[in-house]
Order: C-alpha cells, then structure tokens, then sequence
C-alpha cells in the first residue's frame, strides 16, 4: 500500500513524506552556493525588512537575559544573525538545519561577523533538545518545506517552555486578486527563469511558487498552531500579504 502524503511539503514526484523531505534536503542542498544572492535578488531585497520586522516582534524575549533561542530550518544564518545582533547579554542562539551544505555559508558569516550563535544539524521534525528548553522559537521561510506541519508544530510547542514564544515568519497569498495575479505572474514565470539561471536547478525556483500556493493561508496556519497547542496566536501580513508573521505561546 501506497503511503498517502501527510498535510506538508510535496514536491513534484514525492509519494511519502520521507521522499518529500529527502527531495527538499537535497534540493537546498544544490542551491546553497547561490541562496543569499537569489533571496535578496529575488525578493528586490525585501527578504532583510521581513526578518527585521519579525525580530522586532519577539524584541521582548531577546531582552531577557538568560533565554535560550533557537532559529529553526537556520538555512545560511541570515535570522540566527538578526535575532543575536538585538540580544542582550547572556541571551544564547542556536541555529539549526537539516541541510549541511546550507549550514557552511551560515557558519562562515557567523564567524566573520563573530556573532555568539551555535548550530548544528538537526531534521525539524525530531530536534536534540530538552522538552520545555527554549524560551523562543523562530522560523523564517523553512517552516513551509517540512514534511509535516502539524508534526513541526508540535515538535515546537515540545521544545518551548510553558510561556514561551514561537514565531513563524512565511511566504503566503495575497488577497487582492490584481496584486495576486502580478504576484503568480512573476512567481511562475520570472522567478524560475532567474532563480534557475544563477543556481543551475531551475526546479528548485519552479517549487517556491508551488509550496506557497499549497502552504495553509494565515488563518488555517493559526488554528493548526492552535491546535498543537499555541495559545494567544496572532497573524499578520506584509507586502500586500505575500509575507505573514505568526507569534503564539506555548500554552
């Protein structure tokens, strides 16, 4: 028996969610050479605004000295850096990814900028932390590629403290059915053409729009937090509603 796809991640082909998350590891694994300079490229360098907003949001916890962070599917650092440059003393990062080739460029701008973050690799899904460990958890454009989003769920409501804080920061679908057929537009078309000339994996660019056309609208993704566990969970959306933050507390 064929096992069916469970509600995450699925990449053209993929018929269980261990091919779905081999896919995606792979995948990132052939584009991590040119993942800052298409992100930035890509995003007309939009990507810098939504990690900074998302930081602010959780300012509050970063302040706290002592807390224990954790930047989840790190991919090459970029909010691992951000959340440790508004850190107060005494405040520990951690980054992890699944991807090892991702975590290289993320340990090389780490060490440039001698920023106090720890990394290492780690499936999302089955983190190597203590239940009721961190005091916050932050993803930025990872969450929408795990296997399984509700399993990612509450894999982080496990990790997080009673109180604690999860942030999940994503790409979603604007409402405006004008803006959204200029968004598909270049989403479909532009974006595979530049994002697979520089990479070389042009199917890599051709699954961004697709997983963000099947990823859960903000309101769907609140309740399943809620569902796992999340308590006080609200949304917002960014750039017309291509971007939504997510923050809730571990009940």
């Amino acid at each position: 028996m064929t096992e069916a796809i469970p509600p995450g991640a699925t990449p053209a082909g993929a018929r269980t969610e261990g091919e779905a998350a081999a896919w995606v590891r792979d995948m990132f694994g052939r584009v991590a050479h040119r993942y800052d300079l298409l992100n930035h490229l890509l995003s007309g360098n939009l990507d810098r605004g939504w990690r900074a907003h998302a930081v602010r949001r959780v300012g509050h916890v970063l302040e706290r000295p002592g807390a224990l962070v954790l930047d989840m599917c790190c991919g090459t650092g970029d909010l691992a850096l951000a959340l440790e440059k508004r850190a107060a003393p005494g405040v520990r990062i951690l980054g992890s990814d699944f991807c090892h080739p991702m975590l290289i460029p993320a340990r090389a701008k780490i060490s440039r900028r001698r920023a106090r973050v720890v990394l290492f690799a780690s499936d999302a899904l089955r983190l190597p932390l203590r239940d009721a460990s961190l005091d916050l958890l932050a993803v930025a454009f990872g969450f929408r590629n795990l296997a399984n989003y509700q399993a990612g769920l509450e894999e982080m409501r496990r990790v997080l403290r009673p109180g604690g804080t999860a942030a999940i920061l994503e790409f979603s679908e604007p409402p405006n059915r004008v803006f959204a057929a200029v968004y598909h537009f270049y989403a479909g078309r532009i974006l595979p053409a530049i994002g697979g000339a520089l990479s070389g994996s042009r199917d890599a660019y051709a699954y961004l729009p697709e997983s963000v056309r099947k990823f859960p609208g903000p309101g769907a993704l609140a309740g399943l937090m809620r569902a796992a566990g999340f308590a006080e969970v609200r949304h917002e959306s960014m750039t017309g509603g291509i971007v939504a933050l997510h923050v809730g507390t571990a009940a």
